[in-house]
């Protein structure tokens, strides 16, 4: 007998017209950050946006958008606070900040868990900060969330991109629907990693120019907002037609 909360999981998720996995082969490529500037700047053009942590190992985005002293609230379900315009939920909220050392089957049932139990309600796009690499997590959010769309990030390392390449791979395996890379933390005009991007046959959705101003950012959304982090992102958007 399969477990009668997927089911659920589908119901959770119907109202919402895109689900945007942002993903990466490893962590410290800017993940985060851009899965929450994203959501930010989605807000910022008119979209009903959710944004879900569901980096099971290290969440992050609450940090990025100094999002405190709110919680979800328990109605026939968890319904996600809405704070700067979007409504967010994460990991953190039942992790505090502890480490969840969970794996194999305890990594599905948490995540079915998870997304069994959010109501999300109607959202034009609803954006996931993935865990990074190609684990359980991962596996498990393609399988159980039909139409999603990954956007994948790297950065200019040639051995971050290795890790990108076997998720890349990953993917079109499983015939996932791949939305573009995004290279981070771009510092000269090297086109090494748009050259092996287009070798996969993927969409090169540009480049992010290192932004050693974002970090005193952390925290304040109107500031992130203004960086050339955040402007460069959303040039990405009009690229995807958003």
């Amino acid at each position: 007998m399969g477990d009668p909360r997927i089911s659920v999981v589908n119901e959770r998720l119907k109202e919402i017209r895109n689900i945007i996995a942002v993903s990466s082969g490893k962590g410290g490529v800017g993940k985060s950050l851009t899965a929450s500037i994203l959501a930010l700047a989605l807000v910022k053009k008119g979209y009903n946006i959710g944004l879900f942590d569901l980096d099971f190992t290290s969440p992050s985005t609450h940090i990025i958008l100094g999002i405190e002293g709110v919680q979800p609230r328990e109605e026939k379900g968890i319904i996600p606070p809405k704070v700067h315009g979007l409504e967010y939920m994460s990991i953190v909220y039942y992790t505090s900040n502890y480490a969840l050392p969970l794996r194999g089957e305890d990594v599905s049932n948490a995540l079915i868990e998870l997304l069994s139990i959010t109501k999300w309600g109607k959202l034009d796009f609803l954006i996931i900060d993935m865990p990074p690499g190609i684990g359980d997590a991962t596996l498990d959010i393609i399988r159980l969330i039909k139409n999603i769309g990954f956007l994948v990030v790297t950065t200019p390392s040639q051995l971050a991109f290795e890790t990108v390449r076997k998720l890349v791979t990953l993917l079109k395996e499983l015939n996932v629907r791949i939305i573009g890379v995004v290279e981070n933390m771009k510092m000269n005009k090297s086109e090494f990693i748009q050259q092996q991007v287009k070798s996969l046959r993927v969409a090169v959705l540009g480049g992010i120019s290192f932004d050693a101003k974002i970090e005193k950012s952390i925290g304040n959304t109107v500031s992130l907002l203004k960086t050339s982090f955040a402007k460069e992102l959303e040039q990405t958007l009009e690229k995807l037609g958003f």
